[in-house]
């Protein structure tokens, strides 16, 4: 149990208290206010219907709550919502963790994904863009780490870049219907995957979806502490991660 829900424990912790602590800020932070989102739901303390994404009721109707309350509401309280609470925090903590912990840059990562998400949402009629979101980041995590074996339900055995589509698969298997929001996740990291990771390799190591650096005070004591990039990250990040997930 150690293994599942912490690093050995800590005195006068409880294990699923020290898991919770141990994710980086933005991500425990997400992972629980997504948990009291749909706790809030199912003690009918909110509903679906105050929480989605609607650009008339945000820009007319000056809602602007639903800016954020459609990337926390994944559903009921049940076995889907787990599944999609692992996948969110695992894939999540991993990025976060893989930009030095800093809350910059994974914050901005995390604002370049909602905004494009939700430029993209009338589009397509997403009212909730959670799956969508959650999707960006596994998808930028999986071409990150393109060696990296993952076993999906304990059947299928592939390396890291199936794994969107494998989630695809399996949405499309139980659901019955084409998971147009992963795809739309999945479009939204690669943009970013490239400007990133190819990008910088091809111009001299421009990398023009850095944060700039007002965002980057808004987050960190100082200047000098950008100095933990991506750039230096994705090599170091892959041989720290791939033990976690084989």
């Amino acid at each position: 149990m150690a293994a599942i829900w912490g690093n050995g424990g800590q005195a006068g912790q409880f294990p699923l208290e020290q898991w919770f602590y141990e994710m980086p800020p933005v991500t425990r932070w997400w992972t629980a206010a997504t948990v009291a989102t749909s706790v809030l739901v199912q003690c009918h303390v909110l509903t679906p219907f105050q929480l989605f994404y609607s650009f008339r009721a945000v820009y007319v109707k000056s809602q602007y709550w639903r800016l954020f309350t459609t990337f926390l509401y994944f559903g009921p309280l049940n076995l889907d919502l787990l599944f999609h609470v692992f996948f969110l925090q695992r894939y999540s903590r991993l990025l976060e963790e893989s930009s030095g912990r800093s809350p910059a840059h994974f914050s901005w990562l995390l604002f370049y994904a909602m905004a494009s998400l939700l430029v993209l949402s009338p589009f397509l009629s997403l009212p909730f863009l959670g799956t969508a979101l959650s999707s960006s980041l596994v998808y930028i995590w999986s071409r990150r780490n393109p060696e990296t074996r993952l076993s999906f339900l304990g059947m299928l055995v592939f390396t890291a870049p199936y794994l969107p589509w494998v989630l695809m698969a399996f949405s499309l298997v139980v659901h019955g219907i084409v998971p147009k929001d992963e795809i739309c996740g999945v479009v939204v990291g690669h943009v970013w995957y490239f400007f990133n990771d190819v990008y910088p390799s091809l111009h001299g190591g421009h990398r023009p979806f850095d944060p700039p650096m007002w965002w980057v005070r808004l987050f960190e004591s100082g200047p000098g502490e950008r100095g933990t990039d991506a750039a230096n990250v994705n090599g170091e990040f892959a041989a720290a991660a791939a033990p976690e997930v084989r």
